[in-house]
């Protein structure tokens, strides 16, 4: 029965500052680098032995994985990088207040771009000064200019299932540290969450979800293991 376990990375400078980050590469604030590590200490209590990690290549999730794995002392692991594990792309919203973008554009419209399933936020201004055209991580990669949830999960799933599904299928434990949106895809794919009910599916920071699968890659259990800090789960199949 292999465990998944999926981890959205510890607050972040922009978190602090309330600010839509998306694809923007912002580092861990010291509380952000605290929860990463109360992750790791999390799930080596947990008892589960795990194999292999994966993560984006932005900074806030690769220093989680990394200090998670440190504090679990299995730093050794092997982690693999890909932008697919991206956090949502914000568009136009990349780097503005969340509080003044309510604001000007009402809470409800604000709402709708960050937690709807199929709305994106208008596209980034070529001209933006976050723009990520000539950014080498990217090399080769058609850049998009905003994403909704659904095109993010258009872009995560065939990761999935190329790559980490197959590593859970052939037994392997493995840990995921990614993004609110990442992974908010990758839980709408494994518990067939309805698109109107992803809206109320949030993923804390730095607290791990572990996951029980059976064979087929179906959740037999979950649950966080910070449980003071749990937000509600979908139900198992």
């Amino acid at each position: 029965m292999p465990t998944l376990a999926l981890i959205r990375h510890g607050q972040s400078q922009w978190n602090l500052e309330n600010r839509f980050t998306g694809w923007v590469d912002v580092d861990l604030t010291a509380e952000g680098e605290a929860q990463a590590k109360e992750a790791g200490a999390l799930l080596k209590a947990s008892g589960v032995a795990f194999d292999k990690a994966y993560t984006s290549v932005q900074t806030r999730a690769i220093r989680t994985c990394l200090l998670a794995l440190e504090a679990m002392g299995e730093a050794w692991l092997p982690v693999i990088k890909d932008w697919r594990l991206n956090e949502r792309h914000y568009g136009a919203l990349t780097g503005l207040d969340k509080a003044e973008t309510a604001a000007k554009h009402g809470e409800e419209q604000v709402k709708i771009w960050r937690r709807s399933y199929d709305v994106p936020p208008p596209p980034m201004p070529e001209d933006s000064p976050y723009s990520f055209a000539g950014d080498r991580r990217y090399q080769g990669v058609a850049l998009p200019a905003t994403e909704s949830l659904k095109t993010t999960l258009e872009r995560v799933l065939p990761y999935w299932s190329e790559t980490i599904a197959k590593d859970l299928a052939a037994g392997r434990n493995v840990v995921v540290a990614a993004h609110g949106n990442s992974l908010r895809a990758i839980v709408k794919h494994l518990f067939g969450v309805a698109d109107d009910a992803i809206v109320g599916v949030e993923i804390p920071t730095g607290n791990p979800l572990l996951i029980t699968l059976d064979e087929t890659l179906k959740p037999t259990a979950a649950r966080y293991l910070n449980a003071a800090r749990a937000q509600p789960l979908p139900p198992t199949p």
